[in-house]
């Protein structure tokens, strides 16, 4: 989504170019693609020019859009998601601080879009140092 954003407005892109620009596997963005088109985040253009491109601005296109469609769970714990998930779902002490933590980072990723990530690519400093092997790592949606 991240390399469409980029090209927003130049054409669309084939999907063996941004599987080499991100090094993603051409195979698994073959498979994502799918479900971004179904939800109209994407556009197919056939033909020899053709390829994909984002539906939208990407000012209009969030995080939280691209990370709901995508992931099969949109919750942090299994109880959140599902009441019958846990025995202890109404008096477990741990379930509302996964409820904030939730509710958190829904709302910084429904605030992110792909437009803000893009004005921000250019800083030096990132806001949280992935390279230093602490923490999560995460590859470019």
């Amino acid at each position: 989504m991240l390399e469409l954003a980029r090209n927003y407005g130049k054409g669309p892109m084939s999907i063996a170019e941004i599987s080499r620009r991100q090094r993603i596997p051409l195979k698994y963005l073959e498979q994502i693609i799918i479900p971004l088109k179904r939800a109209n985040l994407v556009a197919s253009v056939r033909g020899p020019r053709g390829g994909h491109m984002l539906s939208a601005p990407p000012g209009r296109i969030s995080l939280w859009d691209i990370l709901f469609l995508l992931e099969s769970k949109s919750s942090l714990v299994d109880c959140l998601g599902d009441g019958g998930a846990c025995e202890h779902i109404n008096n477990c002490p741990v379930r509302p601080a996964w409820h904030q933590a939730l509710e958190a980072m829904t709302q910084v990723l429904k605030k992110k879009t792909l437009q803000k990530i893009l004005e921000s690519e250019n800083n030096t400093r990132p806001d949280f140092p992935l390279d230093q092997g602490h923490g999560p790592s995460f590859r470019h949606l």
